[in-house]
């Protein structure tokens, strides 16, 4: 491992695509001038395997080419131009080919090798800069600190100063408030005493009035008892008078009784005395009127009696407010009495508080003097104070100014830097699509709750020296660092769009005529499903299945205006215990559970087909043409709710089978009558899991061994490629051989390996990057372009290749 991070040169993931048919004449005759039969410096290219051992190195090849290269410069044009030239061979001119190609690779080292020394100077101006800029930091720090120390100090005295003169100032504003206070207090009681005199003198008037009027009040209340006694006599006599009446109203009602009585004895014995009957009835008639005349002067002595009792109640009530008048005017002359004697005392302790006044305003005008002098000698030290803060802002305002120049310099610089690097990718990715390594990404997903001690000291470390920065991970266990080094590197913080963008080129390339595939590997829980698919519901969080789509759809419709036209067939599947199932079958037979059939879902015998041209094909499987990243999002919905998904003891939604997503693109410009035919394989394999852990029995523990299976047969391939074996097992297992064209054929290829970040799971990421690295080290042949320039039949058949 060590060996190959040591010949190989960086990676870098941002490749772009070669096209090699637009570079000009002339610009690939100024770089064929330049190009020398010397060897590059970056080292020699690496040989397989098993034959490694056997080279010889040639230090005199080195120590030429290391002389030329000194002496040959490039230009961007030029590096463009060798990066676009395209190979002009025959047919079958093998040998031709390969002196072509040994041509181009050394004129490729030369330009590396002068690249390196370009960005040896720049890291060395770099360094001068950032020397430079520290020195200044350094003192315009120091110049900061005695700047805030001095004006610690003025600020310190100004604040003393303010203060003291703050505090002189509220001395003399509270004087003066106490003096005018005084003044105005003294002019109060000067005002009052004079209004207390007044008010005395029209108070004694208005004392002899009140006695004046007591004195007439007291005769009417006399007079006002003598007429009440004089009532009641009256009142008495009216009651002797009325008793009187009612008992002569008595002795006529009972006198009257019995003239009835004798009336009834005359009617009985009216028979008896006729001559009586006439002097009876005038009797009667008598005693009638006698009747009528006391009845009306009764009513006459009611009636009068109502009146006097009238006049007696308004006699009383006069009574009343006649005493409730005196009892007022008795409470007047009290307070009065009261009011002046308070007056006098007032008026006695104004004038002593007065003369105080005048003693404590003479001695208060002594004391204003004297803060005056001291406040014009603190305004003299303030204002020297401010002179001096002013000049040290001014230097300070200086110096801040060298800085900014200082940092624009290391910007631009880091500007340069970043765009060397730019350029080293480009090369890099070249180089390493000539050579036909598998690329190989790690993702390290974050800490989750579920995870155990989270207070233990992390696994999982990045290296920060240049050559591997981005691109180095350490894992720890048992106290021994395993380092490994891949194309890049992403971190537990990185997002769904920061690694996106470093596919996306790669993705690029189907639309371009490439066979690109791309896998994620990991054991169980690693996050692969979440850095394929992500949460289509969470535009932030959208994996690099939805992405890439949205990008192919995207890129399309743009080259639209230069007459291309694309037609797309989707399809997906799944290999669930070593069948394969297709995820968008609509069909469904009797059953109780038809996604769950051994042959499939529709019940269908699935068989993998290969063809002369490296392109694979599944039979029966269902193609959906698309033409909208809505439709394929509907898609992926079904798939999705298709798949196989279970529960274990490490993860909660475990994947129990590889997903293998298809897009097959066929695209033809009308103007110059160019097809091509690229394909996009997207997999998301299942989690290899360690039974002790998963804890998985019956049907998942069937499961479980079909997954280790294909994942070991994988590693078998890798094993048999890396060491080039004649023999590579592709049909151990349905996964491989499904995967023959990405692994062992002209595609570009793309693992991306998933590691957790839990201690406990540090072996399971080990085996996940030893294995990573032997994927890396794979050489599978250079990718090759479909193109035709004829119309194809239509084929509704899908490719895997």
């Amino acid at each position: 491992m060590a060996s190959r991070n040591q010949n190989r040169a960086p990676r870098s993931p941002f490749t772009k695509k070669s096209s090699a048919d637009e570079v000009p004449v002339d610009k690939r005759r100024r770089i064929e001038t330049r190009k020398t039969d010397a060897q590059g410096s970056m080292g020699r290219p690496r040989p397989p395997l098993s034959v490694r051992q056997e080279a010889a190195p040639t230090s005199d090849i080195g120590s030429t080419e290391g002389s030329e290269c000194a002496s040959v410069e490039f230009t961007k044009e030029e590096v463009e131009a060798l990066l676009n030239e395209k190979l002009k061979v025959k047919k079958f001119d093998h040998k031709g080919k390969a002196d072509q190609l040994a041509d181009y690779t050394k004129r490729l080292k030369l330009c590396i090798k002068w690249f390196q020394q370009v960005e040896e100077g720049h890291i060395l101006e770099e360094e001068k800069l950032r020397n430079a800029l520290s020195c200044a930091e350094q003192k315009c720090t120091n110049t900061e600190v005695e700047m805030k120390n001095k004006v610690d100090e003025l600020n310190a005295a100004s604040s003393k100063l303010r203060e003291d003169i703050a505090t002189l100032e509220k001395k003399v504003a509270k004087e003066e408030s106490e003096k005018l206070d005084a003044i105005t207090s003294h002019r109060r009681e000067k005002e009052a005493r004079d209004a207390a005199e007044k008010l005395q003198a029209s108070l004694s008037v208005e004392l002899e009035k009140v006695r004046e009027e007591k004195l007439v009040a007291e005769q009417r209340v006399a007079s006002s008892e003598d007429l009440y006694n004089r009532a009641q006599e009256y009142n008495k006599s009216l009651q002797q008078y009325n008793s009187k009446l009612q008992s002569d109203l008595e002795t006529t009602t009972e006198s009257l009784k019995r003239v009835e009585d004798e009336k009834r004895t005359v009617v009985e014995t009216l028979s008896n005395s006729r001559g009586h009957n006439k002097a009876l009835q005038d009797q009667l008639t008598s005693l009638k009127a006698s009747l009528d005349d006391a009845l009306k002067q009764k009513e006459s002595l009611v009636n009068e009696l109502k009146c006097l009792r009238g006049e007696l109640q308004q006699v009383r009530d006069d009574r009343v407010r006649h005493v409730r008048e005196i009892q007022d005017l008795k409470d007047e002359v009290v307070k009065y009495k009261e009011y002046t004697g308070k007056s006098c005392a007032e008026l006695d302790t104004l004038t002593r508080k007065s003369k105080a006044v005048e003693e404590r305003c003479s001695s208060q005008r002594m004391q204003i003097d004297t803060l005056k002098h001291e406040l014009e000698a603190a305004n003299e030290k303030l204002k020297m104070a401010d002179l001096s803060a002013s000049e040290t802002r001014t230097e300070f305002e200086e110096n801040k100014r060298i800085v900014r120049e200082l940092q624009d310099r290391l910007a631009e610089a880091e500007l340069q830097i970043l765009e060397g690097e730019n350029l080293r990718k480009k090369l890099h990715n070249t180089i390493l699509e000539l050579k036909g390594n598998i690329r190989v990404f790690c993702r390290v997903r974050p800490l989750l709750p579920d995870d155990g001690n989270t207070t233990e000291a992390p696994v999982i470390s990045y290296p920060t020296s240049t050559e591997t920065l981005g691109r180095g991970i350490d894992l720890v266990q048992s106290g021994q660092k395993y380092p490994f080094t891949f194309d890049k590197v992403f971190h537990h913080e990185t997002s769904q769009q920061d690694v996106f963008v470093e596919i996306s080129q790669l993705v690029q390339s189907a639309l371009d005529g490439y066979k690109v595939c791309i896998f994620a590997y990991g054991q169980t829980g690693s996050g692969k499903t979440y850095t394929m698919m992500g949460r289509p519901d969470a535009p932030d969080q959208k994996g690099l299945i939805p992405r890439s789509l949205e990008q192919i759809f995207q890129a399309s419709q743009s080259l639209q205006a230069q007459g291309w036209k694309y037609r797309m067939q989707a399809s997906m599947l799944e290999i669930y215990n070593e069948n394969i199932r297709d995820l968008l079958c609509t069909s469904r037979s009797s059953g109780a559970d038809l996604s769950r059939t051994e042959n499939g879902v529709c019940g269908k015998q699935y068989t993998i087909k290969h063809d002369a041209n490296g392109n694979t094909h599944v039979s029966d499987l269902t193609i959906v043409d698309v033409c909208s990243i809505k439709e394929i999002s509907s898609l992926l919905q079904q798939a999705g709710n298709s798949r196989s998904v279970g529960k274990t003891q490490m993860n909660e939604q475990s994947s129990r089978s590889h997903f293998v997503f298809t897009l097959r693109i066929s695209g033809m410009n009308e103007n110059t009558e160019q097809q091509v035919q690229g394909v996009l394989n997207l997999i998301d394999l299942a989690g290899s899991e360690r039974l002790s852990r998963s804890g998985a029995t019956g049907e998942r523990l069937k499961e479980t061994q079909a997954i280790n299976k294909s994942l070991s047969s994988l590693s078998d391939v890798i094993f048999s490629l890396a060491k080039k074996e004649d023999h590579v097992p592709f049909r151990n297992s349905k996964l491989t051989y499904l995967l023959q064209p990405c692994l062992g054929g002209d595609s570009k290829t793309l693992m991306v390996v998933n590691i957790s970040p839990d201690a406990s799971s540090v072996g399971e990421s080990l085996c996940s990057l030893r294995f990573a690295a032997r994927v890396n080290a794979c050489e599978i042949g250079i990718p090759r372009r479909q193109t035709t320039t004829t119309r194809p039949p239509s084929d509704s058949r899908l490719s895997y290749g």
